[in-house]
């Protein structure tokens, strides 16, 4: 059972004491989200994935609405910080239930994040450290196969209300979880996971693993086989009102999507300009995408996956060294960020998991290695950036280290993602700022990072809404831009594999309007940025980017629709 909400009438109660309130709720409702919180240890059960499961969320965020609507009628939202936390939980609990109103978790399946790769990625976020821990694995990992029934009933559901994923979600997920069977050890992944278990535990936790991987076959053939077909008409985009709805999810704004359009646009042509004259640095003579090439496969090069964690660890160890104290002022538990290996058939781009509310799991940046044995550095430096230092890490561990003073709700669940993902693009942006993409090659990565997100917004609204590409477009003017289209036009300007983009591709029309909120999140960060070193010279005061860069860290989460005023204000 649920704990229960604090009563909207009881004295003392604020928004934040709901907000927090709820994470905890949750935290008990759903325990694969507790395990990435750090909260509840001992507990080895799997969310409940089933339509019932999904719907008990439904009601704690309906519940706990109607708690606030009490409070803010209590008058209990009248300072700045309560304000602030009212407003976040609302718009989030808001779009969440609009989201699952709409039917939208009736068709979760898509090759980045659904409840199937979260149940496998539980277990790389688990403690390891003991024999006891390993226990709780092993119990957990018994609950597999019930788990795996419950989100199959919950696609049954789908299928049965007309409501599904595209054709290019399943084959992918069909695919990815194929890999996850394979291996020489009995259980796939599951089975190799758990040969790090304690010697005297080995053998049963692997007699578990093989009957979790049978549950996970079972799921495969039943894409395969029953969804597969049933989504075969089913179309890859959302159109414009579907759309609306995710944009509002992932942004924490009503966007105006033709304005977006254009000005992604006028981004690609600029960024275009100046790939070319850095191509020519590289390569002379060269075009952007010739120079990219030469790098791919003549620049230097990482070899072996353990030599490209080191790498990527030492980058993100020199940037804290280089940063703390001159831009940045940070606490000691936010020295402290693994560089990981991903698991094997995960989605091609790198990712970053935060930190545990405790700090006894740090901050984490992940490399796919996709079968690769070498890695080009000239993309990875300012992927680093992104995922690591000063990106990902420095905001999500921050505001992990600044729970107490805002609310947990607002440094957790209440993350928006355009502007996580916006800030990690500054962040990226401010390490070329400060010379440390003087190196052509890294800063062609870097440019080529940029161009990939402004594509990313026109690619994504293109798609989904229906647009064409504008009569200045390099490529078919004009004409309506198909999911095949757009894969061809990312591909001539974007310099990364032909099997990245396409995983890429499945991505944008599995999570539509997710991948807009990097350039269009950067642009609100900027613009935050700008009007706070307007509003300090008007003061007569020298702008403190390193004051402000703490300050801005340290207000915990905020959707478009209110960052750059906030920003503009600190």
């Amino acid at each position: 059972m649920a704990p229960e909400l604090i009563s909207s009438d009881a004295d003392g109660t604020t928004p934040r004491r709901i907000a927090d309130a709820y994470v905890h709720a949750l935290a008990d409702l759903d325990p694969l989200t507790a395990v990435y919180l750090g909260l509840n240890p001992d507990d080895d059960r799997i969310t409940d994935l089933s339509p019932a499961g999904r719907e008990a969320l439904a009601d704690l965020a309906r519940t706990t609405l109607a708690a606030l609507d009490a409070a803010e009628a209590a008058g209990a939202a009248d300072d700045d910080a309560e304000r602030r936390c009212a407003r976040l939980l609302r718009e989030r609990l808001t779009a969440d239930l609009a989201v699952h109103e709409a039917g939208e978790n009736l068709r979760a399946l898509r090759n980045l994040g659904s409840p199937v790769h979260d149940v496998r990625e539980v277990f790389t976020l688990m403690p390891t450290d003991t024999e006891e821990q390993w226990e709780l694995i092993g119990r957990r990992l018994a609950r597999v196969p019930v788990a795996l029934d419950q989100f199959r009933a919950t696609l049954a559901e789908g299928i049965e209300r007309g409501l599904l994923s595209g054709p290019r979600q399943v084959t992918t997920v069909v695919g990815q979880i194929g890999e996850w069977l394979e291996g020489e050890v009995p259980g796939g992944w599951f089975g190799t996971f758990v040969q790090d278990a304690p010697e005297p535990l080995r053998e049963r936790l692997g007699a578990v693993a093989v009957t979790a991987s049978a549950a996970l076959a079972d799921l495969r053939d039943w894409l395969r086989d029953v969804y597969g077909p049933a989504a075969a008409g089913t179309s890859d985009t959302t159109g414009r009102e579907r759309y609306a709805r995710w944009v509002r999810y992932w942004t924490g704004a009503d966007l105006d999507l033709d304005e977006a359009y254009g000005w992604a646009w006028e981004q690609f042509h600029d960024l275009d300009a100046q790939m070319r004259a850095e191509a020519d640095k590289v390569l002379p003579g060269a075009t952007p995408m010739e120079a990219m090439r030469w790098l791919e496969s003549e620049g230097p090069a990482i070899k072996g996956e353990e030599n490209a964690r080191t790498y990527l660890q030492g980058l993100m160890d020199q940037a804290i060294s280089d940063l703390q104290g001159t831009h940045f002022d940070l606490a000691e538990p936010l020295l402290k960020v693994e560089s990981r290996i991903a698991p094997a058939g995960s989605a091609a781009a790198p990712y970053y998991t935060q930190p545990s509310l405790d700090f006894s799991r740090p901050g984490r940046t992940w490399l796919p290695t996709l079968g690769k044995e070498s890695f080009p550095v000239w993309d990875l430096v300012s992927t680093w950036y992104h995922e690591g230092v000063p990106g990902h890490h420095l905001q999500l561990a921050q505001w992990t280290y600044v729970a107490d003073r805002l609310s947990t709700y607002q440094v957790t669940l209440g993350g928006v993602s355009a502007n996580l993902e916006g800030w990690a693009l500054y962040a990226e942006r401010l390490m070329d700022e400060l010379g440390y993409l003087t190196d052509p090659g890294h800063r062609l990565g870097y440019l080529n990072a940029q161009m990939m997100r402004a594509l990313r917004v026109i690619v994504d609204i293109g798609m989904h809404v229906g647009l064409d590409f504008p009569e200045h477009s390099p490529f078919r003017p004009g004409e309506a831009m198909l999911p095949d289209d757009a894969r061809e036009f990312f591909g001539q300007y974007c310099g990364l594999s032909a099997e990245f983009l396409d995983s890429e591709l499945v991505r944008y029309l599995g999570m539509p309007g997710q991948a807009i909120g990097y350039k269009l999140g950067e642009r609100a960060w900027l613009q935050g940025r700008a009007a706070a070193r307007a509003a300090a010279e008007a003061r007569g005061e020298e702008f403190d980017l390193k004051a402000w860069h703490m300050a801005a860290l340290s207000q915990g989460s905020l959707g478009l629709d209110d960052l750059v005023a906030e920003l503009g204000a600190l």
